[in-house]
């Protein structure tokens, strides 16, 4: 009897540890990330009063970068914003949000949002007349699209520019770094020899190796408390 609720603890230790690794996974892979923000935040579409959010990348199936922001529990959408890629040389340890200083009490805007460890963010899409006033304000460009408000057919469809200070429209791969950076190029060497380079890697989504190692695991419990079992009833 001792044999057999000794396999039932290997199975009970192997369910529990399958049941954590979607948990585990599901973090990394939508970027949830939950802020605190002090005081009154603008975002494309609307203010988000002072308070705890969370943001996600969106489960899309277009190749628009989509984040979804939440309310404190998660229990309500309250926006859902087109962003683009924009690469920085450098990861942080840490949450990183990157606003736009407005004049007088106006509330900052959103820029861009940096998950730990990447060492690239999404930057915010801004309605055309909205991005040209940031721009203007900031003296920097900023990516539009060219409607006022956002909608799913929006989202997988508008094309996507930079408006500059100056109201002019750019493509927006000319100012801002939506592809991963290339290293430094090596000294070539005396003889012709082709620089290699690099180029910082996309976020891979987590592996299922670990699970099917659990499961063998499972199976092998299974087998050896059967085998167990048998023995002493012979």
């Amino acid at each position: 009897m001792k044999i057999v609720k000794t396999v039932f603890c290997l199975l009970a230790i192997t369910l529990f540890a399958a049941t954590l690794l979607p948990s585990a996974r599901a973090d990394t892979w939508n970027q949830k990330t939950i802020v605190t923000f002090s005081q009154a935040v603008e975002i494309p579409g609307q203010i988000l009063p002072a308070g705890t959010y969370i943001f996600k990348l969106g489960d899309s199936l277009s190749d628009r970068n989509i984040v979804q922001i939440f309310n404190a529990d998660g229990t309500q959408i309250i926006a859902t914003i087109l962003a683009i890629n924009n690469y920085r040389l450098t990861p942080t340890g840490e949450t990183v949000m990157k606003f736009s200083e407005r004049p007088g009490n106006a509330p900052d805007a959103l820029r861009a949002w940096f998950y730990p460890g990447e060492n690239y963010g999404q930057e915010f899409v801004y309605p055309k007349v909205r991005a040209i006033q940031l721009a203007q304000a900031t003296n920097e460009p900023v990516p539009a699209i060219p409607v006022d408000t956002f909608d799913n057919n929006v989202i997988r469809t508008a094309p996507i520019v930079a408006v500059t200070p100056d109201q002019k429209e750019v493509p927006v791969t000319t100012v801002i770094e939506t592809t991963p950076p290339v290293a430094a190029e090596a000294t070539p060497a005396p003889a012709a020899v082709a620089p290699v380079t690099e180029t910082a890697a996309l976020p891979k989504t987590a592996s299922s190796t670990p699970l099917f190692a659990l499961l063998g695991g499972l199976s092998l419990a299974l087998a050896l408390g059967l085998k167990f079992v048998l023995k002493l009833g012979s």
